[in-house]
C-alpha cells in the first residue's frame, strides 16, 4: 500500500513538474512573441488630418506623417507600411492587431495611456479657434498669444476674456479628440459643440457659414487657411493652447507591453530629431518647426 501510494505520489510530483514547464514555457513563448518586432510593421494613419496626413487623388497616403514616418523606419531599421483607417476606429483597430502602429496626429494624453503606450513625441504644436475673417469673432482678443494649460490661473484668464464674444456660437469640432475634449472642460454652457468625422468635414462647414468657428491644431488651421479655396474665408483667432487637457505632444501609438518595437522607434525618433530632419521635413510640411521642446 505504502510503495504504491509512493508510485502515484512521485507519478503526481512528476506531471505537476511537466505541467509547470509546460505553463512555464508558454508564458516565456507568450512574451518573446509579445516583445518581438513584427517583419512588417503596419502603420495606420486617418489619410484625412492634411498635412499630418492626407489621401491623395490616386488613392495613395501622403503628408508629414507619411514621409517622416518612412525615415523613421529607415533609421530604426524596420520595415514599415501604411495603412488608411478611420480616426475613430484607430485605437480598437491597434487592439485588435490590424495594424501595430497609429501615426496620425495622436496627442499623448493621460486618458489615452491608460489604454495604449507612446513613443516618445514626434512634434509639439499648440490649439486654437479658427473663424470666418468676416464674421464677428474675426477680432477675438489675445490673437496668436500662447497659453500653457499647466499654468491654470493665466490660461483661465485668456479663456474668460474670449467667453462673452464666444457666448451661443456654433463650434466645430473632430469627435474623440482632446479639442472635443477641451471644449467640454472650458467652454460647456458657453458654445454649442458640433462634433465631426474628419477635420476635413468641420473646415468645409466653417466656409460655408454653417459654423462659427472650429477648434484644432494650429498647424492643420494654418494649412487649411492657405489654400486657395478657403483664404479669403478662414483664418486663426485669439489665444492658442497647449498641455494639460491638449497632451504632451504627437507620438505613435503602440498595444501596451512592446518594448522592443517602442524602443527601435524611440531611437529613429532620436536620430531624426538630432541630426534637424524632423525640423527639415515640419518646415516643409508646416512652415514652422514642429520638433518637441523638452
Amino acid at each position: 500500500m505504502k510503495l504504491r501510494s509512493l508510485f502515484a505520489l512521485a507519478v503526481t510530483v512528476t506531471g505537476l513538474t511537466v505541467a509547470g514547464l509546460t505553463v512555464t514555457a508558454a508564458v516565456t513563448g507568450a512574451a518573446r512573441a509579445e516583445d518581438a518586432v513584427p517583419a512588417t510593421v503596419r502603420i495606420a494613419t486617418e489619410g484625412a488630418y492634411a498635412p499630418y496626413n492626407f489621401t491623395k487623388p490616386d488613392g495613395s497616403l501622403d503628408g508629414y506623417e507619411i514621409e517622416l514616418g518612412r525615415e523613421i523606419c529607415a533609421r530604426a531599421k524596420l520595415r514599415c507600411e501604411f495603412v488608411a483607417q478611420d480616426w475613430e476606429g484607430v485605437v480598437p483597430g491597434l487592439q485588435a492587431r490590424k495594424f501595430d502602429a497609429i501615426m496620425s496626429g495622436m496627442t499623448i494624453t493621460e486618458a489615452r495611456l491608460k489604454v495604449v503606450d507612446f513613443s516618445r513625441p514626434y512634434s509639439g504644436d499648440s490649439s486654437g479657434l479658427a473663424v470666418d475673417r468676416a464674421g464677428p469673432l474675426a477680432k477675438l482678443p489675445l490673437g496668436g498669444q500662447k497659453f500653457s494649460l499647466l499654468d491654470e490661473a493665466e490660461a483661465q484668464k485668456a479663456i474668460d476674456a474670449i467667453k462673452p464674444l464666444l457666448k451661443g456660437k456654433t463650434v466645430g469640432v473632430q469627435v474623440s479628440t482632446i479639442h472635443a475634449a477641451f471644449l467640454d472642460r472650458y467652454l460647456k454652457g458657453v458654445v454649442e459643440v458640433r462634433e465631426y468625422k474628419t477635420t476635413e468635414q468641420h473646415d468645409l462647414d466653417l466656409s460655408a457659414g454653417r459654423l462659427d468657428a472650429i477648434f484644432a491644431n494650429d498647424a492643420p488651421l494654418r494649412a487649411t487657411a492657405e489654400k486657395p479655396e478657403f483664404a479669403d474665408t478662414v483664418m486663426l483667432a485669439g489665444p492658442r493652447f497647449r498641455g494639460g487637457v491638449l497632451g504632451k505632444g504627437v507620438a505613435i501609438g503602440l498595444r501596451r507591453g512592446e518594448a522592443a518595437l517602442k524602443t527601435r522607434l524611440d531611437e529613429g525618433i532620436a536620430s531624426v530629431i538630432a541630426d534637424g530632419t524632423l525640423r527639415t521635413l515640419s518646415m516643409k510640411w508646416f512652415k514652422a518647426d514642429m520638433t518637441p521642446q523638452g
